[in-house]
């Protein structure tokens, strides 16, 4: 497979790494409507075991088969698709090698009791992303959270593995638990730290959600209010976590969220690319509407990556 001097670029920035974790994120960057850009669309569908099948695939009863994932990804033109087990699994053989996938390797659900605090069960393994031939694992993190600790010490353990079996690790990066409250899970000097977090762990692909202009932290306020850090617009906040990111030299894509209207989506993809983000990882907004409209969003928000629209 080719590679641009984008992507030789990008991939320059990760100096540690082995060949065959650069040749999978080389595989990720180069393949779809994107490929070569060094921008990424990947679609993630993890949340039938998040938040339950009816809330995940009912409002566009089509998804709650795994194939159809498969497909809309590799007909919209994306660079990847992100699923647990046994999604993957169940496509693997049909789908082989028509797209790149990241195996998600932990997962939490809805049905555990609010005391029972923020965490993920390892549910998968680098030896089953191996079997499948994916090009990367997928794991979520929870800064914030009592048990942030350990899973901090799972995705280290497992990423030193996957990277010797050449599988690159995409991180979620999701600020959440006991230590921070609703507006902090989204607000800027922590979303920038949940960013720095999962560079320092080692990720190679990071994963977080778009912030607001809201700050947390008493001591982090002073320093954004002292060096006069820009975070006004989405497109400068998305600026700052690309520069906690090692100053943008891992690559960052962004969460799409809870389905909402598509100017909303449009306009978060022209602040991320704006502000110098890799890219979207957009799952609800696109299975839960019908086949075509998933397919015309997903349409724009490349062109919107490619500076069309």
């Amino acid at each position: 497979m080719k590679s641009t001097r984008v992507v030789q670029k990008i991939l320059a920035n990760y100096e540690g790494e082995t060949p065959g974790v650069k040749a999978n994120l080389n595989r990720m960057l180069m393949t779809g409507k994107l490929g070569g850009t060094g921008k990424m669309i990947i679609l993630p569908v993890d949340q039938g075991f998040e938040h339950g099948p009816a809330r995940s695939f009912a409002p566009n009863p089509a998804a709650y088969d795994p194939h159809y994932h498969y497909q809309l990804a590799i007909d919209a033109g994306l660079n990847a698709y992100a699923a647990p087990l046994g999604m993957i699994e169940a496509g693997a053989d049909t789908f082989a090698g028509q797209i790149p996938t990241i195996l998600k390797v932990n997962s939490a659900n809805s049905l555990m009791s609010d005391t029972a605090g923020k965490n993920q069960a390892i549910t998968a393994s680098v030896d089953d992303a191996l079997r499948l031939g994916c090009s990367a694992i997928g794991f979520t993190i929870y800064p914030g959270s009592d048990n942030a600790l350990d899973m901090f010490e799972e995705i280290s353990a497992m990423r030193e593995e996957a990277a010797a079996k050449g599988i690159a690790s995409v991180v979620w990066s999701y600020p959440r638990g006991e230590a921070i409250d609703k507006d902090g899970e989204t607000a800027i000097d922590v979303a920038a730290y949940a960013a720095q977090i999962a560079a320092l762990l080692g990720a190679h692909v990071i994963k977080i959600k778009l912030s607001t202009d809201h700050l947390m932290l008493g001591a982090a306020k002073t320093v954004y209010e002292e060096q006069k850090i820009d975070i006004a617009s989405q497109a400068a906040r998305v600026k700052h976590c690309m520069d906690s990111a090692f100053g943008g030299r891992r690559i960052v894509i962004f969460s799409g969220g809870a389905k909402k209207g598509t100017d909303s989506v449009y306009d978060d993809a022209r602040a991320i690319r704006d502000g110098g983000g890799n890219g979207s990882i957009i799952g609800r907004n696109t299975f839960q509407r019908e086949r075509s409209d998933a397919l015309e969003m997903l349409g724009k928000l490349i062109d919107i990556y490619k500076g069309k629209a």
